[in-house]
């Protein structure tokens, strides 16, 4: 059941604080973001928004979480929460607007993923959860389209429940590959849940607890012979192999084929290619060789380019874990306040490090194509009119302007919901794997390379750029925040 206990303390004695001083209804924008493109790539692949605005459409305090609540004690002994703040949670309804990229929309550094217009308090609730659903999801789906782009094409089966982190973690590792480009998963409560395709072979321990390999492969054909994927690496690959064609031969002659066989372990370039000359020799070319074994996409990349004949991939650990990455590192910051008399005030966070200090405004995102695909994005604020000859400056480099094309352009922060309920239903995880596909393929090829990728140009609009290099002079001069 969502809860709106899925939070950090502080987001709590922060609303305490809120509703203490009358501030509580100021409506404010806040913005979740990220900092820099995880894997050392150019981009990342936006997910975990169905599961968001899930959590957001059922957003209440229930009885037994203000019971919790009332029992936190502070140093001194005293009720950590008003009880009047408690009164206040028990009837709040969420009222707040959430605009969003479209999950499988590709998106870079200090991009808003996610906008959170409305009353102040409420958008501070909403905080770690976003983050905590957002985060993780879209860590994944970038790292599964990098394994599926270096598999070129062939198929990549996540394999990753056993040392996923936790339950949870399993279950949306599985949907977040799925959206990346994995054509199936291991995981049956992911497929139950979700539809995706379920894949799986047996294990080592089928095989052991035969007196020998033979047996086990035509005692697992007789049980499964729509379902042949025999694992041949126990005792002897190459043995192993001969076994398989050899349970292959009887499938054939009762009228089913030899799925394949999977290599676990060893040299799996070599190892795939002895396979391929075997089970081609012996009368199945249309057999799969599926490779596992701590795969991800430099792995196969390099195992590409030995000439492995490997035609699927199982990957597992370094894919629902994120691998050499281990968060995305998103962020959730306050653009706006509304002032009592309508207008807007701009707000920013400052830091010692450049990349730290957020963007004021209410933000949106322009991007741009060609009849070669994306070439830029402009972070707007949408308070400002957009000028007609609009010019960027790039965020790393304030000295690098953009001048924006004539051409196709779409505004990518839609809405998802308003005054707190969703406006439309999440499309089918087909169609977002289908979009993340599109968008990647609109990418140049530079930007997707893993090594040393071309960065992707996404600045201010000048009359943003102005706006905050304003804030910051000013609460530079003060020496204050914005």
């Amino acid at each position: 059941m969502n809860t709106p206990l899925l939070t950090d303390l502080y987001q709590l004695t922060m609303a305490a604080a809120y509703w203490k001083s009358g501030r509580a209804e100021q409506e404010a924008v806040f913005h979740l973001s990220f900092r820099r493109a995880p894997f050392g790539g150019s981009y990342a692949v936006a997910a975990g928004l169905a599961e968001a605005v899930d959590w957001i459409r059922d957003f209440q305090f229930r009885p037994a979480d203000l019971e919790y609540l009332a029992s936190l004690r502070a140093r001194n002994g005293d009720p950590l929460l008003p009880p009047g703040f408690l009164e206040y949670l028990r009837d709040l309804h969420l009222t707040v607007d959430v605009d969003a990229l479209p999950e499988g929309t590709l998106a870079f550094p200090h991009e808003p993923l996610v906008r959170v217009r409305g009353p102040q308090l409420q958008g501070q609730l909403l905080e770690s959860a976003l983050l905590c659903l957002i985060n993780f999801q879209t860590l994944i789906a970038t790292k599964a389209a990098r394994i599926c782009q270096a598999a070129q094409g062939d198929p990549v089966i996540e394999f990753g429940l056993r040392r996923a982190q936790g339950p949870d973690g399993a279950v949306s590792a599985s949907r977040a590959a799925f959206i990346g480009g994995c054509s199936g998963t291991s995981n049956v409560r992911a497929g139950q849940k979700f539809g995706i395709p379920l894949r799986g072979t047996h294990a080592h321990s089928w095989v052991m607890s035969f007196d020998t390999e033979r047996e086990a492969f035509q005692a697992y054909a007789e049980a499964l012979p729509h379902n042949s994927v025999f694992l041949v690496d126990t005792y002897d690959t190459q043995q192993g192999v001969e076994e398989a064609i050899e349970a292959g031969r009887w499938l054939r002659a009762h009228g089913h084929e030899l799925a394949g066989i999977r290599l676990d372990s060893g040299d799996l370039a070599e190892l795939s290619r002895m396979a391929r000359r075997r089970l081609d020799e012996a009368g199945f070319p249309n057999a799969d060789i599926v490779a596992s074994n701590d795969l991800d996409e430099h792995l196969i990349e390099n195992l590409k380019h030995q000439g492995a004949r490997i035609s699927v991939w199982g990957v597992g650990t370094r894919l629902v874990t994120g691998g050499d990455q281990a968060a995305l590192g998103g962020v959730y910051k306050l653009g706006a306040l509304r002032r009592s008399d309508g207008t807007w005030d701009y707000k920013l966070k400052l830091s010692e490090q450049p990349a730290k200090i957020s963007n004021p405004g209410v933000l949106q995102i322009r991007r741009y194509r060609d009849f070669r695909g994306f070439i830029g994005d402009l972070i707007f604020d949408e308070q400002t009119p957009f000028p007609t000859h609009a010019r960027g400056v790039d965020l790393h480099d304030p000295t690098r302007l953009w001048t924006a094309p004539e051409g196709v352009h779409e505004d990518l922060l839609v809405p998802v919901i308003r005054a707190g309920r969703p406006v439309a239903a999440s499309p089918e995880l087909t169609e977002i794997q289908a979009r993340a596909r599109n968008q990647l393929n609109q990418l140049p090829a530079a930007m997707r390379r893993f090594l040393n990728p071309q960065p992707y140009f996404v600045g201010l609009v000048e009359p943003l750029h102005q706006t905050k290099l304003q804030l910051l002079t000013e609460a530079r001069r003060q020496g204050r925040p914005a």
